[in-house]
């Protein structure tokens, strides 16, 4: 998980790309980095271990500008932390790249690279990419030509983005298995990972799909499918405000979340609470799809996994429905029985989780009746792709352990229940009360918190203890779970 951020502008673009880090450091604070164009055509590259507080303290002492670059913010997968092994990663000194995801025919690449004469100085896997990329351009190619010619020889997931100083207005990118995003701006273009980078300079979003290579500079924008034939894809307008994503006056993030559970539980909630028919809330087509629901097969990982296990009790013990969870990874991996009238529930906090997408695109024709997903992120590819969608409102997650986005999603879920409940066993009574409590879980979240100052001094009794065991059983168990 990597931040990318990505700039083809009139205007200096240097503050825009630090901002953008800044807002998905969550996601990556191993290293941090930034390659601008400059009005000389030269390229400008600051690579910094560390969180991008540092990024911008060389920033500071070396001030580099250009209306045309990338940026960077990195999590450790292939090579260890280091400033050489930190993104934009350069080659030839003219072509400059950044990547999320893994190249898994990497090793193989490298050897092909050193075996033409290149010098490798990291243990990247995306390493291999920059040097593929430079192979192109110095054979003739366009940079647009070379980035359609590196992809077809890359295996396994990438976002990528790179600048070359011999087009030096010019952005180029491609996305494969992991998201990217464009920023539609007047006389300028952006992209990203995650279209939060972007709210500071756009409103106006157009999310790239499987395959897709694009080339944009500050006036134009082209995009084009994975068999290279020019395509169009839906821009969207996001109008809502932007959500805040700093400390305020909290020491950590998670913290932070743990203090949003209320309100993000109750706005979850208010979801299906301001619709006259519950169905409603999972957009339309739901009634009649639940109508012919006979079993469930949800498929997710990680504390998404989690939530899953806590939902089969709910859905079997009040909705008298059977349901299977498997963890997304495994879910393509085995020959499965058809069960008649099977809905597939898909979780994924971002909507983007590589494995649960794998698991959706999977799944053979006829194999189930529709498909659902739980996400919190608007627009994402699983959001794009499920027939139904619940969208929580736990707002940007930054923490890296799951706090709001669990409990939100455990909410949804139990709205699902009630949903298909409804058509079968759950008495109408059963149903209100689950209502009821549902309604009234923001307010005792908020009595549990302020009992912080209690919490905190129990704490202190497990400070000198090396190990913890969590213990649950029954639907408690995948709670230990995603607490341990």
């Amino acid at each position: 998980m990597c931040g990318i951020v990505a700039a083809a502008a009139r205007r200096e673009v240097s503050e825009i790309l630090l901002e953008g880090l800044r807002r998905l450091e969550y996601r990556g604070y191993d290293s941090a980095g930034m390659a601008l164009i400059d009005n000389e055509h030269n390229l400008q590259l600051h690579k910094k271990q560390g969180k991008v507080s540092e990024l911008e303290k060389a920033q500071k002492l070396q001030p580099y500008f250009g209306c045309t670059g990338i940026a960077h913010t990195r999590w450790a997968t292939h090579g260890k932390p280091s400033g050489v092994n930190s993104h934009p990663h350069i080659s030839g000194q003219r072509v400059a790249l950044v990547h999320n995801g893994i190249i898994e025919n990497h090793v193989a690449l490298r050897e092909e690279l050193i075996g033409v004469g290149y010098e490798l100085s990291s243990a990247t896997d995306s390493e291999v990419v920059v040097h593929l990329l430079h192979h192109q351009l110095v054979a003739g190619r366009s940079l647009l030509q070379a980035m359609q010619d590196t992809v077809e020889r890359l295996e396994g997931a990438y976002a990528l983005a790179a600048v070359d100083v011999e087009h030096p207005e010019e952005v180029v990118a491609a996305r494969q298995g992991s998201p990217l995003v464009i920023g539609v701006g007047i006389g300028e273009n952006f992209l990203a990972s995650d279209q939060l980078a972007l709210r500071q300079v756009t409103d106006r979003f157009i999310y790239l799909e499987e395959g897709d290579v694009v080339k944009m500079t500050p006036s134009s924008l082209q995009i084009f499918a994975a068999d290279g034939t020019p395509v169009e894809r839906n821009q969207t307008r996001i109008d809502r405000a932007v959500e805040v994503v700093d400390l305020g006056d909290f020491d950590h993030y998670m913290i932070k979340e743990i203090y949003e559970q209320p309100r993000a539980l109750a706005a979850t909630f208010g979801v299906a609470a301001e619709r006259p028919v519950i169905d409603d809330c999972f957009g339309a087509g739901a009634a009649a799809l639940f109508d012919r629901v006979k079993n469930v097969q949800i498929v997710a990982c990680g504390t998404s996994f989690h939530a899953g296990l806590v939902a089969r009790h709910w859905l079997e013990d009040l909705a008298g429905i059977a349901c299977e969870v498997e963890v997304a990874s495994e879910f393509r991996y085995r020959k499965r029985v058809q069960h008649e009238g099977t809905l597939l529930v898909a979780i994924s906090q971002s909507g983007e989780t590589a494995d649960t997408l794998a698991a959706l695109r999977n799944a053979t024709e006829g194999e189930f009746i529709g498909s659902l997903v739980i996400a919190n992120v608007d627009n994402s590819s699983l959001v794009r792709e499920c027939d139904l969608v619940f969208l929580t409102r736990a707002g940007a997650e930054i923490g890296v352990a799951s706090t709001k986005a669990f409990t939100t999603q455990l909410v949804a879920l139990l709205i699902l229940t009630l949903a298909l409940g409804r058509r079968r066993s759950l008495p109408e009574t059963r149903q209100h009360e689950v209502l009821s409590a549902l309604q009234k879980l923001p307010g005792y979240v908020q009595q549990t918190l302020e009992l912080d100052a209690a919490i905190k001094q129990l704490s202190e009794a497990f400070i000198p203890k090396r190990h913890a065991l969590f213990l649950g059983r029954g639907i408690q168990y995948p709670i230990a779970m995603e607490g341990a």
